[in-house]
């Protein structure tokens, strides 16, 4: 294996995964509230899905687009959890190139989808405050479809070119992967080659996502407001409000990691690996698993077809 490891080659077979460099000792307590997040992410997802897929009443815009979050969720978690828990539990660090690449293409193709849902779903909480009585004619359920088609090949479209780039570099020296998963340039950083056009896109794609889709967000809360403070009493002001509140949350948990990592890992040259690897994990499971809670559980209509399920089961 050391052969490989140093030997010049142009398209590794394999590469190896290192989890937390400098932390093997821990990974197996590292992996305990990784694999309880990952849990209670894979069952609150299901839940909201099959909550929403059983209860006709819950057929609107805001609870397609929260299906759409828990879909998204699912796919991202479970396209890196599985392979880390098995880096953390059994020292299974090898994973084949084209697995790492495809494991590469669904992390960032979901994580570019879910801010895409995190507009559409502003988008849904504008139309529903500021002209209510309208929602139903303008978020019908073609439009919510078109709405989520385009979320979904926008971000598919804009993540393509990381694999065309990252097959087209020649790799060398090494194939050791000082991560737990196969982050874009944690894996294009291996090639012995110019990879500025690499770490360019990239970056121009992280703040063009977030920046747009921030823009969209805030623009859509700043009329939000307008209309909630034009309300006639305060106890009609914060019940509006309740209803948009966890999605502010859920949208500052989502992007600050994210635009962090991002600003580390091409800037942070003094800061520790494992702080990095440790934060990218986390900025990617802990969304997902609040998302279920936040959404689900403080969303009335959810939690009391939940209650309702749970207490007819227990009688």
């Amino acid at each position: 294996m050391s052969d490989s490891n140093t030997t010049d080659f142009t398209n590794p077979s394999t590469f190896i995964l290192l989890g937390i460099p400098g932390l093997e000792v821990a990974h197996v307590w590292i992996s305990i509230p990784f694999c309880a997040m990952y849990i209670i992410a894979i069952l609150g997802n299901f839940t909201i899905l099959f909550i929403v897929k059983r209860e006709r009443s819950l057929r609107a815009p805001m609870y397609y687009f929260l299906c759409m979050l828990a879909i998204t969720d699912l796919v991202l978690s479970t396209s890196m959890v599985p392979k880390r828990l098995s880096i953390f539990w059994f020292n299974s660090r090898e994973i084949n190139f084209s697995a790492c690449l495809t494991q590469m293409y669904f992390i960032h193709c979901t994580s570019v989808t879910e801010s895409g849902i995190f507009v559409a779903m502003a988008l849904d909480r504008y139309v529903a405050i500021c002209d209510p009585l309208r929602h139903s004619t303008i978020l019908t359920n073609p439009v919510v479809a078109k709405i989520g088609l385009a979320v979904v090949l926008r971000g598919s479209m804009l993540i393509l070119p990381f694999l065309f780039l990252a097959r087209r570099w020649p790799y060398c020296r090494t194939n050791i992967i000082p991560h737990s998963y196969c982050e874009y340039m944690a894996v294009v950083k291996l090639a012995c080659a110019d990879i500025r056009i690499s770490s360019y896109y990239s970056l121009s794609v992280t703040f063009l996502v977030i920046a747009l889709d921030v823009f969209f967000i805030t623009v859509s809360y700043i009329q939000i407001l307008r209309a909630i403070f034009s309300l006639p009493t305060k106890d009609a002001q914060l019940k509006t409000f309740g209803t948009c509140g966890s999605h502010l949350f859920v949208i500052l948990a989502s992007y600050i990691p994210v635009l962090s990592s991002a600003l580390m890992h091409r800037f942070g040259q003094n800061v520790a690996v494992q702080f990095h690897i440790l934060m990218a994990n986390a900025y990617l499971i802990v969304p997902a698993t609040l998302h279920p809670i936040i959404y689900g559980v403080r969303t009335k209509q959810i939690r009391n077809r939940l209650l309702l399920l749970l207490t007819h089961k227990g009688v």
